[in-house]
């Protein structure tokens, strides 16, 4: 979704159908993420894991807060620098448990299998070891990344200790079934756009073709829109500990 050092803030939309990569709107106005001193952008590269769903109605007992209603996030902190909708393979290797502004919203640490380091980075602890100061700062990133727009700090469960691997690989499975609830129709959808090609026992499931006759129907992309010129600005922040 976000590929490294850049600033616009884009996700994968949820409630449209087949979920488009759009860059999210607040207020009449496209949003970007703020630049906090030290940072530039964001700090990895940045997308979702697919299949994976943070339940809005489950009380995670590990944070006691709900999910974010959102698939679950990844930080990929490999050396190349991706592209939009770019289809990485990544090796998981921890978890972060962000609670933004009072939901759940795991962070899953991972990198590209093709990355020079994958071989020596197996799990949480490697991390440090041949990336110094990594977790500190994508700690401090999520911390204050919303406070330039007068949010206050974010907060996490474990006192903002990462968890390891096999953790991070149990959060993904329990999303994966709350996912699987989700497609295959066993909990209400709410306003998520659900249509899936895959999946033959969702009653929500399409053809190919059918797929390919919805992106039609959609409004063709309009002209790119210039980045204001304040996205360069620096914020100073700072969040008591």
């Amino acid at each position: 979704e976000v590929p490294r050092w850049t600033n616009a803030k884009m996700e994968i939309s949820v409630n449209e159908p087949l979920n488009p990569i759009k860059q999210d709107v607040k207020k009449g106005k496209l949003r970007y993420v703020n630049n906090c001193f030290p940072y530039c952008g964001y700090l990895w590269n940045y997308g979702a894991l697919p299949r994976t769903w943070e339940d809005p109605n489950h009380l995670d007992p590990n944070t006691n807060a709900k999910g974010d209603n959102d698939p679950l996030d990844v930080c990929e902190i490999g050396s190349k620098i991706g592209v939009r909708g770019e289809i990485k393979q990544v090796k998981v290797l921890g978890t972060l448990a962000l609670i933004d502004e009072g939901e759940t919203d795991w962070k899953i640490l991972g990198i590209d299998i093709t990355d020079p380091l994958a071989d020596k980075i197996n799990d949480i602890e490697d991390i440090e070891r041949e990336m110094p100061g990594m977790i500190q700062h994508t700690v401090n990133w999520f911390r204050i990344y919303k406070m330039p727009t007068g949010k206050p700090p974010n907060q996490f469960a474990f006192d903002a200790k990462p968890k390891n691997k096999a953790f991070a690989e149990d959060v993904i499975r329990q999303t994966h079934v709350q996912w699987l609830s989700l497609i295959e129709g066993k909990v209400d959808k709410g306003a998520i756009g659900v249509l899936t090609v895959e999946n033959s026992s969702s009653p929500y499931v399409v053809s190919p073709q059918q797929s390919v006759e919805i992106v039609s129907q959609q409004p063709p992309p309009g002209l790119a829109q210039p980045i204001p010129s304040e996205v360069d600005n620096v914020a100073f922040v700072k969040a008591d500990q």
